[in-house]
């Protein structure tokens, strides 16, 4: 389906309680223009009511080939730096944002299309797809969050190696590295299955998850300590977590195991 609030490069897809949001321009390699970004901003900010999981899936073959560079016209450094603050704002909606966000990546995930994928919460993919940041290639430089979020997945010297000499990751390879947390062979299946298991979780346990554990894993061990009792104590109070307790008590809900 198409939202009025979403420009035509993107499709939403309602399953229940779970999104489907699709880049939709198969023909550009889901290459992502300002209007596409706005949208994922739009809707990462106010996503539709009733919402507890986002599936984030691409039609065609390639997840997104990055910046769409027939929109790389003459800027001057404030309108350069202008732009690339506008990515950081959008990406940081999703993965600051208030549903968790399951990513499918096949074909190409490229520059631009990585810094998106990387703001994902969880990232699922398929054999197709493959890694690159081929920006240092074309003298520039990474502006949607990459020299922040990637080395936190791969660390510096991987993505260094990447920029500085073209390398292209596999699926394997990019598993290996640290770029997705499944390889697998159905991607938008296995991800509506993960999304449908985040879904079912207490909703104050998936907003600690989103906003409490990444501010605890970037603070000094005293300040996380304290986030983290503040947060586990106000999760345990809720009415929800008691229940699934109580279940799990009763032997009403199955324990752990492989």
């Amino acid at each position: 389906m198409t939202s009025p609030l979403l420009p035509p490069s993107l499709r939403l897809e309602l399953r229940d309680d779970i999104a489907v949001l699709r880049l939709a321009r198969p023909e550009k390699r889901n290459a992502l223009d300002d209007a596409t970004v706005l949208g994922l901003e739009s809707f990462f900010g106010a996503p539709p009511p009733g919402i507890k999981a986002v599936v984030l899936d691409a039609v065609g073959d390639h997840f997104s080939a990055g910046l769409d560079l027939s929109e790389l016209t003459e800027r001057d450094a404030f309108e350069g730096l202008e732009h690339s603050m506008m990515w950081h704002r959008a990406f940081e909606r999703l993965e600051r944002g208030r549903v968790p966000v399951v990513a499918v990546l096949k074909g190409a995930v490229v520059g631009g299309g990585l810094e998106l994928a990387a703001a994902a919460h969880i990232r699922v993919a398929e054999p197709s797809a493959f890694y690159a940041l081929p920006e240092g290639q074309r003298g520039l430089f990474v502006g949607g969050g990459a020299s922040v979020r990637v080395p936190r997945l791969i660390g510096a010297h991987r993505m260094a190696d990447m920029m500085l000499t073209g390398r292209v990751l596999d699926a394997d390879e990019g598993h290996a590295a640290g770029l997705s947390h499944y390889r697998v062979e159905n991607g938008l299946e296995h991800a509506l299955g993960l999304a449908r298991k985040i879904a079912d979780n207490s909703p104050i346990t998936n907003f600690a998850v989103l906003q409490a554990l990444p501010r605890i894993a970037e603070a000094n061990p005293a300040e996380g300590y304290l986030m983290e009792a503040l947060m586990a104590a106000v999760a345990s109070g809720s009415a929800e977590a008691k229940e699934k307790m109580q279940a799990f008590l009763e032997k009403r809900a199955g324990k752990v195991g492989r």
